[in-house]
């Protein structure tokens, strides 16, 4: 955990922007009976990790870490302990607290209440809620707990999904290769992204387990990213966040045909133009706006007036 946060911070400095969440583990981290000793240490890590704010253009202040934490699944014993002791004691410094193992609506309304319920001042209040969609039945209800107005985002938890088919499924749906041909996994990815994007929601796409073959990690992200609809990609080890970050950039073509779009458009006043032979309006303008955002988020080169608007307003 203190590698991650001392990795986010350095790519932080390295590219200007904070350039991936680090989430702080107690389901599979702690051990057996340690459970209430391991949060206290995830809060005393994002106390101790928690960066200065910083001024931006507009004169807010903006976090400069994004940091969040993976408490145990609601109906775990450990569960109530790990949100009053990590909401009470450190949710003004978290950007969002992971639920695991979300099967209904009705988990993420308990883990609510109990967040809530457990949130020290209003720094903590309305604290954003990521879940992981783990097996047949919360693929099934992915759209209904999208809905819900506390999900910022939702991830696919592909090993537990696997094994939650009793060995219907082969490993080899748990590697790289293999999780992009079985069919229910598909479906339930699709599923997944599909309900994240009706909802406005975050997707998030599964790991990748061969974590020292970036070849195999780059190009399961750039599936992800280009034929799933996936925006974010989780890794489980600090060699796994370069090749996703280039996986999930647009290329370089994209962003300057992206920039020029933009920066027409904005002096036309967003009134529809004619770009080597086809017309864009405010429908192709928010896809471009899109593309350069994601160029923004992953650190990739943008020209001095695009680069110098999203820093001074792009919200982390």
């Amino acid at each position: 955990m203190r590698k991650s946060l001392a990795l986010q911070a350095e790519l932080s400095d390295e590219f200007g922007v904070c350039m991936f969440d680090v989430t702080l583990d107690c389901e599979d981290g702690a051990a057996v009976g340690a459970e209430r000793d391991h949060a206290q240490m995830v809060v005393a890590l994002a106390r101790q990790s928690r960066m200065p704010l910083v001024r931006d253009g507009d004169g807010m202040q903006r976090p400069t870490a994004r940091i969040a934490v993976r408490v145990h699944p609601v109906d775990h014993p450990a569960f109530e302990q790990d949100v009053q002791i990590i909401v009470g004691g450190a949710g003004a410094a978290l950007c969002h607290l992971m639920i695991p193992k979300v099967e209904s609506v009705r988990d993420v309304d308990r883990a609510v209440a109990m967040m809530d319920s457990a949130a020290s001042g209003l720094a903590a209040r309305e604290l954003p809620v990521h879940v992981l969609i783990e097996s047949p039945a919360a693929v099934h209800r992915a759209f209904d707990i999208a809905a819900h107005p506390r999900v910022q985002s939702m991830s696919f938890g592909l090993m537990d999904f696997v094994s939650a088919h009793a060995g219907a499924i082969p490993a080899q749906g748990m590697s790289g290769p293999g999780q992009f041909s079985n069919p229910l996994v598909l479906r339930a990815k699709t599923e997944i992204a599909s309900a994240c994007h009706a909802h406005g929601k975050v997707p998030s796409h599964c790991v990748v387990t061969e974590f020292r073959d970036r070849a195999v990690v780059r190009e399961a992200a750039r599936k992800a990213a280009r034929e799933f609809a996936y925006l974010r990609m989780w890794s489980i080890h600090p060699d796994q966040i370069r090749p996703i970050l280039e996986a999930f950039a647009p290329l370089e073509s994209e962003i300057d045909m992206a920039s020029e779009i933009i920066l027409r458009a904005q002096g036309a006043d967003w009134a529809p133009l004619d770009y080597q032979g086809q017309l864009h309006d405010r429908a192709s303008y928010r896809f471009f706006w899109q593309v350069l955002e994601r160029a923004y988020r992953t650190g990739q080169s943008l020209a001095p007036e695009v680069r110098q608007y999203f820093s001074a307003h792009y919200r982390t």
